[in-house]
């Protein structure tokens, strides 16, 4: 399998229900209707609850934006673009106050399974060695990210998503400033 590439730009925006925001979906598998991950990226315009997501784990990233203060089932959580990123239960009660203006977020859910999922911010180099059936992708944020899957490069623009499964086992190393991993176990 190859990589499935997504530029930000190229993803159309979708308005929140409520007036607080608009997401771009980057990917969601197997597909839109009966997901069992996405990733998206969010702008967020004004303070406001999170939707609910039972039986979903989420992890959140502050992209850019001054940050915001989470409040997931009476735990505060302050996030900002320096902080590592969140995980947290998509089914508990989860308000979002800004910290100071507008932020842009990104989201990983991933349906609870018997092995957690996993995202680091890259911010340097990374590697890792994984295994066969691992969902894993790269979003190469405000600057470019070059990645080496076992001995084949990938050189990602700013604002894309690239991800894959792996077959069999692979070595990726990451250099990256501003850049997300993300790994969904088979």
């Amino acid at each position: 399998m190859s990589w499935n590439i997504v530029q930000l730009a190229d993803i159309p925006a979708t308005p929140w229900r409520n007036g607080g925001g608009v997401t771009r979906e980057l990917a969601m598998w197997p597909d839109a209707g009966d997901w069992a991950w996405r990733m998206s990226v969010a702008d967020v315009d004004q303070s406001g609850p999170f939707s609910k997501f039972e039986g979903i784990e989420r992890w959140f990233a502050v992209l850019e934006g001054a940050g915001v203060q989470l409040d997931v089932a009476g735990v505060p959580h302050r996030m900002t673009a320096g902080d590592a990123p969140l995980f947290f239960d998509g089914g508990a009660a989860t308000g979002c106050e800004l910290i100071n203006g507008k932020t842009r977020d990104f989201n990983l859910m991933v349906r609870r399974g018997p092995k957690p999922s996993r995202m680091l911010r890259v911010d340097g180099r990374f590697s890792e060695t994984l295994g066969d059936g691992t969902t894993i992708a790269v979003y190469a944020h405000a600057s470019a990210a070059t990645v080496l899957f076992d001995e084949e490069p990938l050189q990602l623009p700013p604002a894309t998503l690239a991800w894959r499964t792996v077959t069999g086992s692979a070595a990726v190393r990451i250099a990256a400033q501003q850049a997300l991993w993300m790994e969904i176990p088979a």
